[in-house]
């Protein structure tokens, strides 16, 4: 991630523009074109936009040092990098929040407790002679402080589905760390 791309746009953005971008990432709103199209292209506005909010989020979220993220916007526009950088130290604890939130806006639910059970149906109201294995998973599922259960019947090609489903999902967590 490099912000550098940015010193080489024709104009120097203010304080306000880089607080509206701490806005935006916050849950307010974006810094507008219109207001800055005097500035950037509309190809730069989306680079400068873009790269602003991703050292924003990467300088808090990685909790790098105020020296480091200087260090990265070293290269900028003077005017541009001490309206950066003050930004950073004054809200960094609200772009934390921000995007804790965000993270746990993906969803709230989370797992308390499991139990199974394998069945083997010797037979249904169809056929006579079935003897398929079964499996009942029961989750504990907190959301919003309340427990709910959740009762699943699954046989083994319904299984094999849910372990691969997890398998995947359990490689993006390990990537994401």
């Amino acid at each position: 991630m490099s912000i550098l791309s940015c010193a080489s746009c024709s104009g120097s953005p203010g304080a306000e523009f880089v607080h509206k971008i701490v806005d935006g990432i916050c849950g307010r709103a974006y810094p507008r074109y219109q207001d800055y199209g005097s500035i950037w292209s509309l190809s730069e506005w989306m680079e400068v936009l873009e790269e602003t909010a991703t050292y924003f989020k990467t300088a808090v979220g990685e909790n790098i040092s105020d020296e480091e993220a200087a260090q990265q916007i070293n290269e900028l526009n003077p005017n541009y990098q001490e309206a950066i950088t003050k930004c950073l130290k004054g809200r960094k604890e609200e772009i934390r929040n921000a995007l804790v939130e965000r993270v746990n806006a993906i969803s709230s639910a989370q797992l308390q407790d499991f139990d199974w059970q394998l069945k083997l149906a010797l037979s249904s109201d169809k056929i006579s002679m079935l003897q398929m294995p079964l499996l009942n998973l029961d989750l504990d599922v907190r959301e919003n402080g309340e427990i709910k259960p959740i009762s699943i019947e699954m046989n083994k090609e319904e299984l094999q589905n849910l372990i691969n489903a997890l398998e995947a999902a359990n490689k993006v967590v390990l990537q994401l760390k």
